[in-house]
């Protein structure tokens, strides 16, 4: 009896053993299939400027092809087929960063994968000269390459003011982001966006100083510049004296000013004791410049110990010079710094209203550069 219960685990034993094989096939009962899937190249390497590159693709069934972890700068055509060979087009879109950047490709066919890696290289920078000539040397300048928000290494601060606090104006300002985090100032693809925006019944914004505590002394000044459109916007490129007492005694220079409600009329603006807006001696003058208003232009100023003159894309817009009065008709022989800004209303940006609907707008700068001798 003993004898014949060993004999049955031994024929239990077998029988269960030969029933475990042939359940992971891809080809159904009868042992494993192999799936042939092939594509080539398997590296695709392409300039910052883009273009399209081919890829062959041989597999036995139904395949589809797309980017791996759903990269939106390259776009794979036909995105699928069947089987038998088929040549996919990789187009690849403009690298305007000055970062390589990588992507993947898979080509799937049931469970077979391969995968083709696409590299681009990075935009190349471009060289840095100073309109004045070569005698003046680059001491100073962002191109906001890291994404982020503005880098505080690069000498940046915020300005933080409650609504009203200058020229009746309707914003406040915010140490990087409201209270309801979003931030008011945004670096991303190589521009800094300043940014307005409504929140819970208030208006935030932006103002930010560069070197603050040191700032310039004379130089050649320039920034790269698209402004908002919208009735209450006040963008503003423009300077102030790092060891400020008393305004306008103290000075003010501005580069670049305008207000939405008369777009693309860009003006430059000399505040002193001797030329000031509120008793109608200010030194200011306006252009009109196409554009403005969604378009990015070069706004700058040439500032030397004789004479201020600002341009916009190269043309004279202000030109004063220093006619030896002191310092109530010249208080420009100081160290200045310089200051972007989006504001809301107030007494020039509001003279003619604010339109809400218009926000949230963006003051968008993609490069400030500072020249000395």
């Amino acid at each position: 009896m003993k004898s014949m219960n060993i004999l049955s685990v031994i024929l239990c034993s077998a029988l269960a053993f030969s029933s475990c094989g042939g359940g992971d096939d891809e080809g159904g009962s009868g042992g494993v299939t192999t799936i042939q899937l092939s594509a080539s190249p398997t590296t695709i390497n392409v300039p910052a400027e883009g273009g399209t590159s081919s890829i062959s693709v041989q597999a036995d069934r139904e395949w589809a092809a797309f980017a791996t972890n759903g990269e939106t700068w390259f776009t794979v055509t036909p995105g699928s087929g069947k089987a038998g060979s088929a040549a996919l087009t990789v187009t690849i879109s403009e690298n305007v960063n000055y970062e390589p950047r990588q992507g993947q490709i898979t080509v799937k066919a049931g469970s077979q994968r391969e995968f083709i890696t696409v590299s681009q290289e990075a935009a190349t920078k471009p060289s840095i000269t100073c309109p004045m000539g070569p005698e003046f040397m680059l001491v100073w300048h962002d191109e906001f390459e890291k994404d982020g928000t503005i880098d505080e290494q690069n000498g940046w601060t915020y300005q933080v003011a409650n609504a009203g606090w200058v020229n009746h104006e309707l914003q406040t300002y915010v140490n990087v982001a409201s209270p309801g985090g979003r931030e008011v100032a945004t670096v991303k693809n190589g521009i800094l966006s300043i940014n307005c925006f409504k929140e819970n019944g208030k208006i935030y914004s932006g103002r930010v100083y560069a070197n603050q505590k040191t700032g310039w002394q004379y130089g050649y000044i320039e920034a790269s510049i698209k402004l908002p459109k919208g009735k209450g916007t006040w963008p503003a490129f423009w300077m102030m004296p790092v060891n400020f007492h008393s305004w306008p005694a103290d000075g003010e220079i501005d580069i670049m000013e305008e207000v939405g409600y008369h777009p693309n009329y860009v003006s430059s603006s000399l505040h002193a004791n001797a030329h000031v807006h509120s008793n109608g001696t200010q030194v200011t003058h306006e252009m009109y410049c196409a554009g403005a208003e969604g378009e990015f232009h070069t706004y700058a100023i040439h500032w030397t110990e004789q004479n201020i003159t600002t341009y916009v894309d190269g043309k004279v817009q202000l030109s004063y010079d220093n006619r030896g009065l002191g310092r109530d008709d010249w208080p420009y022989n100081a160290p200045f710094y310089v200051i972007l800004n989006l504001a809301w209303g107030g007494d020039w940006g509001g003279a003619m209203g604010v339109d809400e609907s218009a926000l949230p707008v963006s003051l968008e700068v993609d490069w400030v550069r500072v020249w000395q001798k």
